[in-house]
């Protein structure tokens, strides 16, 4: 069977990774704005810089939890792949071989003119780090105000799959919200979050819980219906 998993914050938090942002939009004490958008980084560049290689830093001091190593696992009957709004590389480590990042990834870098500049990067990115053009580098985020590249890929998994699982994710900021009109209408939906946002129905199943212990669940009931 073909499964496209989507998953958001909820899932890494369980690593001990922080959401994205709190009830009012801030993170980590910052305006969304001020660190997750072209203006803020023309107008603070330093700032942007420092508050990403803080979360890089983080990211490389956590390891994927129980939920992504079922997932990566799941792989061994399934055609799986995996469409995140998360930027940390915890389903690769898992051992997931198909993901998509809607969102870009913290673990690479491209310089500030071109989106095909990318380039592997671990650790802190300065001012005066530039890519072989000379041009300066920043995270490989899509910022608010960018356009997201991977959608179209996304939005082709969803709709070509047998059964989708949404997993840490509440599907109400956009446009990754707008996935789930993809799927076909008769295919069974997962969805996992310890406050779903979407109400149980024939098609739909509903597990109120954290995604270590939701995802095996509805991966037991996906094996039961071969």
């Amino acid at each position: 069977m073909k499964i496209t998993v989507l998953t958001g914050a909820g899932i890494s938090a369980e690593s001990g990774l922080k959401t994205f942002r709190d009830s009012n939009g801030l993170w980590e004490g910052h305006d969304v704005m001020e660190v997750a958008s072209p203006q803020g980084f023309a107008n603070n560049p330093e700032l942007v810089l420092d508050f990403y290689n803080q979360r890089r830093r983080q990211l490389l001091e956590v390891s994927p939890n129980e939920a992504h190593i079922a997932l990566a696992k799941l792989e061994k009957n399934h055609e799986v792949a995996i469409v995140t709004q998360n930027v940390d590389d915890l389903h690769e480590r898992a051992g997931s071989t198909r993901v998509v990042h809607l969102h870009g990834e913290l673990l690479k870098a491209r310089n500030v003119y071109t989106e095909d500049s990318v380039c592997e990067w671990k650790k802190d990115i300065k001012l005066g780090d530039v890519c072989e053009n000379g041009h300066q580098l920043r995270p490989h985020i899509v910022w608010f105000g960018e356009a997201v590249p991977m959608m179209d890929v996304a939005i082709d998994l969803v709709y070509a799959s047998d059964i989708v699982m949404i997993v840490g994710t509440s599907m109400q900021v956009y446009p990754a919200a707008g996935l789930i009109q993809y799927c076909k209408g008769h295919i069974p939906v997962y969805f996992i979050d310890p406050n779903p946002s979407i109400a149980p129905s024939e098609r739909i199943r509903v597990f109120a819980e954290k995604a270590t212990t939701g995802v095996p669940k509805a991966i037991i009931d996906i094996e039961n219906r071969r």
